[in-house]
């Protein structure tokens, strides 16, 4: 392990991007790694061998490619490293600890949700950090992006590894958070290819209040406490739904 991994600040940790939580679950995974206290298991491999190969996809040999072109190239890189990790973090079938280093891959990358290939339907989440946001940077910040790929691709070589041949899986815990979240949940669904819909999901037990929330995350799964004392864990949101509208920590 190089100090790369050790100190992921200095490459994690560029203003542009919220990093922070990437910062801290890039080092402590490179940690696990390198100690042996984190064996990945076949789905985390996997995960993180389709996540490394978007990573480390070269630009398109263009011969007469315009300054355009290119930069439409790279963010189109940054965005499917941003769909990559959403799709095996919400599959539900990686450890907590892979989920919380996708979940943070996910938040480095969000202003590239909609650049360059913007989803067809307005009601296609956008997460509250796209582009064009009044909370968000008016222009992709690329060079911030690609910044991060060297780090990222070393961390997910590793973790894309697997365990030694003849060893037992091993995932270390993932330590419980609890934040309190003053906005709405939505449901996200794609019935069709061009058609997609959103729901507010609401209190089941007093008329569908619609929050505060206070949002407890376990080893296994999460909770949705209302103010009326309800706690719910049938919400069925995707987790992405709830940990990338969060503020970065």
């Amino acid at each position: 392990m190089t100090s790369r991994q050790e100190t992921p600040g200095a490459d994690f940790g560029s203003p542009a991007l919220p990093t922070r939580a990437l910062a801290r679950e890039a080092g402590r995974a490179g940690r696990l790694l390198a100690a042996g206290e984190w064996r990945p298991a076949a789905p985390d491999c996997d995960a993180a061998g389709a996540v490394l190969k978007r990573l480390a996809a070269p630009l398109p040999s263009r011969h007469a490619a315009s300054a355009r072109t290119t930069h439409t190239d790279r963010d189109r890189r940054l965005q499917r490293i941003l769909r990559t990790s959403l799709h095996h973090l919400d599959a539900g079938v990686v450890s907590p600890r892979a989920a919380a280093l996708l979940a943070s891959v996910a938040r480095a990358f969000l202003p590239w949700h909609g650049t360059p290939n913007p989803p067809r339907a307005a009601a296609a989440p956008r997460y509250g950090a796209s582009i064009g946001a009044a909370d968000g940077p008016s222009v992709p910040p690329t060079d911030a992006g690609e910044a991060l790929l060297p780090g990222l691709v070393e961390l997910f070589t590793l973790l894309a590894s697997g365990s030694r041949p003849g060893t037992v899986p091993v995932t270390p815990p993932v330590a419980p958070w609890r934040v309190r979240y003053a906005g709405r949940f939505r449901h996200y669904g794609r019935p069709a290819a061009d058609v997609w819909t959103a729901e507010t999901f609401g209190c089941p037990a007093c008329g569908g209040v619609t929050g505060p929330w206070t949002v407890t995350c376990g080893e296994d799964r999460m909770s949705l406490g209302c103010p009326c004392g309800v706690v719910t864990h049938d919400h069925g949101l995707a987790f992405s739904e709830v940990w990338l509208v969060l503020p970065d920590s």
